[in-house]
């Protein structure tokens, strides 16, 4: 089957050997790749010599391509007849602008197709040893964004401070303090265990293992994409937890 000329990909947390066959396949095909800016050198290096590679790089609070730009590169490579993967880090459909990006394909009558990906949350959790989810813990798992298009964002801080309550949370560094703030007047336990997983899966990563109390503080140190991971603490941390906060482990 020939594949359609649009393919958007998620190309993992960052660790080559997350990345999928499938992915794998789609980026030794393409005529052209236009990928995001935390994309690593080492999924990058997968990409055959003679491709055109464009990075079309969105940094929060910092240089950005606007949308609208990345919209039309896509739209002009595909209408040329060139087979487009449209490179996301993660998975495309977790905070990736997936949906304004298949409108506007769809308006063109451009076909494509959606590659998915391991999730930075998937990552992070598997690399401090901890299930996103457990019975007897949590029945549900929130993956929220710290950041929307007004600026912070508004979540079910109630529900989020119950006890047991897990979220993977992204874009949370700059947005450490709100989240504290939010949480604690909710009636959060200042104990809660949270996790910070900054570059998951890479070279460069390192673990933070914090409480909500300071969670801020921790979140200062920390340059590079992080997800907080709120309500889980790293395997080996867990087990000396005293017993207040054992529902969180």
């Amino acid at each position: 089957m020939t594949p359609p000329p649009v393919r958007f990909v998620g190309a993992g947390p960052g660790d080559p050997d997350l990345l999928t066959l499938k992915a794998l396949k789609a980026l030794q095909s393409a005529d052209v790749v236009l990928h995001d800016r935390l994309i690593g050198a080492g999924i990058l290096a997968l990409i055959p010599d003679g491709t055109e590679v464009i990075e079309t790089g969105k940094t929060g609070f910092g240089p950005t391509m606007p949308q609208a730009e990345i919209t039309a590169l896509l739209l002009a490579h595909a209408a040329a007849g060139r087979r487009v993967v449209r490179l996301k880090s993660g998975d495309a459909g977790i905070f990736g602008r997936l949906d304004e990006e298949v409108a506007a394909l769809d308006t063109a009558g451009i076909g494509h197709e959606v590659i998915p990906g391991i999730t930075a949350a998937a990552a992070a959790a598997a690399r401090i040893g901890q299930s996103l989810t457990r019975r007897g813990r949590n029945g549900g798992l929130r993956i929220l964004t710290a950041h929307d298009v007004e600026g912070f964002a508004e979540q079910d801080w109630r529900g989020l401070a119950a006890p047991g309550a897990v979220a993977a949370i992204y874009m949370g560094r700059r947005a450490a303090r709100f989240l504290q703030g939010r949480l604690m007047m909710h009636g959060a336990a200042p104990g809660t265990p949270v996790t910070l997983v900054e570059n998951a899966s890479r070279p460069e990563e390192r673990i933070v293992g914090a409480t909500l109390s300071d969670l801020a503080k921790q979140a200062a140190d920390i340059a590079g994409p992080v997800v907080i991971l709120w309500g889980l603490a790293p395997r080996a941390a867990a087990r000396t937890l005293p017993l207040a906060t054992e529902a969180f482990a």
